[in-house]
């Protein structure tokens, strides 16, 4: 589904299924995205950080999003995650996303050196000019060590090197003074900008990106309860930010199944990824909730608290 507006509303980071000799589970991705689709998201954005992509060959990336793209079949757009450390190796990932299918791109900034606002904006814009889809920023400074300047990004988006923004920077007064710099909750900025998307990756304050004037969500834990992110948003959208408050704090509350793996013996994006994986397989969607070596895999009893939460937000576990 091209993108021919601004995307909004739930685009969910999809998982990446593996097997037990940690390959990609195609039948499991597939009927993930079935999960998803059938759940009324609005676009998925594979080969994400949820999507483990820093783990994935550039062989696994490539079937992950074959199959994500053969699974949506045009319903929701999907957009490509093009991650890497350099300009060049991101416009490689970029033009094999283009082959497969993909509707958008996402690209970070260039990592492992920091960098200059400056070159970032050389490397987003020589993106653009290199790979003929739209671009969304990904704003992930603890990951990549560079946080995305708000004037920078407007700079971006007026000259349409940028379609959007996925803001997982944690900084909720960031967003806001970006959000204030596109033109604030009534309204963009005038020429391209006005076209432009900024998505909250804060998926516990959702309700509140969406009244400031977000556009919509990247919810890792969206893999496990697409539905209540598409209500979450539907309130919002309506207006009736009290059903949107109900609605985030039941996910605030799900939410808390990222912590189930033992501090002491694992870390926390380990535990996070392991917690939606083991959902996704306690709910029958996904045959395998093993998370890619070195990650540590959470153990039986992390895995009951994770069914614990299931059944106390209203998801009933089938195995």
């Amino acid at each position: 589904m091209p993108l021919t507006a601004p995307l909004r509303g739930v685009v969910p980071p999809v998982c990446t299924p593996l097997d037990e000799t940690g390959e990609v589970d195609t039948a499991s991705l597939a009927r993930l995205v079935e999960h998803l689709v059938a759940g009324g998201v609005h676009g998925l954005f594979a080969l994400g950080s949820t999507s483990e992509v820093a783990y994935l060959t550039d062989e696994q990336r490539a079937v992950t999003l074959r199959t994500v793209v053969e699974a949506a079949a045009g319903r929701v757009p999907v957009l490509a995650g093009v991650i890497d450390t350099t300009t060049a190796r991101v416009i490689a990932h970029a033009r094999v996303a283009a082959e497969l299918g993909a509707d958008a791109l996402v690209a970070t900034a260039p990592f492992y050196t920091r960098t200059h606002p400056k070159e970032i904006a050389g490397h987003f814009r020589t993106l653009h000019a290199s790979v003929d889809l739209p671009l969304f920023a990904y704003d992930i400074p603890v990951a990549v060590h560079s946080k995305l300047p708000a004037s920078l990004v407007r700079e971006l988006a007026e000259d349409g090197t940028l379609a959007g923004l996925k803001d997982s920077s944690g900084d909720e007064g960031g967003l806001r003074r970006l959000l204030v710099e596109l033109g604030g909750r009534d309204g963009r900025t005038d020429g391209p900008a006005r076209q432009f998307s900024v998505l909250t990756g804060s998926e516990l304050t959702v309700d509140c990106a969406l009244l400031a004037g977000a556009d919509g969500v990247v919810p890792g834990i969206g893999n496990v309860d697409p539905a209540g992110y598409v209500r979450l948003y539907d309130a919002a959208l309506a207006g009736d930010w009290a059903l949107a408050a109900k609605e985030q704090e039941r996910l605030v509350a799900l939410f808390g199944m990222v912590d189930v793996g033992p501090e002491a013996d694992m870390g926390r994006s380990s535990s996070a990824l392991g917690s939606f994986k083991a959902a996704l397989r306690l709910l029958g969607v996904i045959g395998c909730g093993d998370t890619a070596f070195p990650q540590i895999q959470l153990g039986e009893e992390s895995v009951a608290e994770v069914a614990r939460h299931l059944r106390a937000a209203g998801l009933a576990p089938v195995r």
